[in-house]
């Protein structure tokens, strides 16, 4: 998952993309209002932090223009102005959540994962396909009961494709939805890490779930 981070205040933006790097998620991060617009219109992201109070443009001013461009994806507001009307005004603009600074940098992760829960097919934390079991608030993965360990990447890739189960992901949409702009691309590392996931959710089952669609890429779905 891909997260945005548009903070002016350099040392809290820095824990704050810590703190999401640590917990699995692929993180840009920017200062103010006009990068964070340049960032957006530059790839796609499955949630964006926005501080309101920003350099050059506000938030309030990015998240109008971000609608008005017809994007859905969910916004959470990071502010110390913590007034109903500005609570209000913020959420009209189209803003899915509001968190106040100071916060606890676990409920910011709380707070995301329900946000993006809202833009899933399943609105659920736990994400199945056959007997593989994929839960997303304790990041944890099962198949048949038994415990699977997944490095970040491998557990980014599988919820990703578990949040979109029957359908074809290629290469590029992986590449820009699980890695930042400082991965490069041009190499094989997807096609390595989607190697060490199918070894460690496969190997072992009769029914295999991870299949190569020869020229477009790969697909989760029960073996036929």
């Amino acid at each position: 998952m891909r997260i945005l981070v548009a903070e002016d205040e350099k040392d809290l933006n820095d824990l704050i993309v810590k703190t999401l790097t640590r917990a699995g998620y692929s993180v840009d991060a920017c200062y103010d209002g006009e990068e964070a617009l340049d960032y957006l219109l530059g790839a796609e992201y499955d949630c964006i932090l926005l501080d309101i109070m920003m350099p050059k443009l506000d938030g309030h001013t990015v998240l109008r223009r971000l609608r008005a461009q017809g994007s859905a994806a969910p916004v959470i507001f990071l502010t110390a102005r913590d007034s109903i009307q500005d609570r209000i005004e913020g959420l009209d603009l189209g803003a899915d959540d509001y968190l106040v600074k100071p916060f606890d940098f676990d409920e910011l992760l709380a707070r995301i994962r329900a946000a993006t829960r809202k833009y899933g097919v399943q609105k659920t934390s736990v994400l199945t396909l056959a007997d593989l079991t994929v839960d997303t608030s304790s990041r944890t993965v099962t198949r048949s009961g038994k415990p699977i360990k997944l490095s970040a990447k491998e557990y980014a890739i599988l919820e990703y494709m578990m949040r979109h189960k029957g359908t074809v992901i290629s290469r590029t949409r992986l590449e820009d939805h699980i890695w930042n702009y400082d991965y490069a691309g041009g190499s094989n590392v997807v096609d390595v890490y989607i190697t060490y996931l199918r070894k460690k959710i496969d190997n072992g089952f009769d029914c295999k779930l991870l299949h190569t669609v020869r020229g477009a890429g790969w697909i989760l779905k029960e073996d036929a």
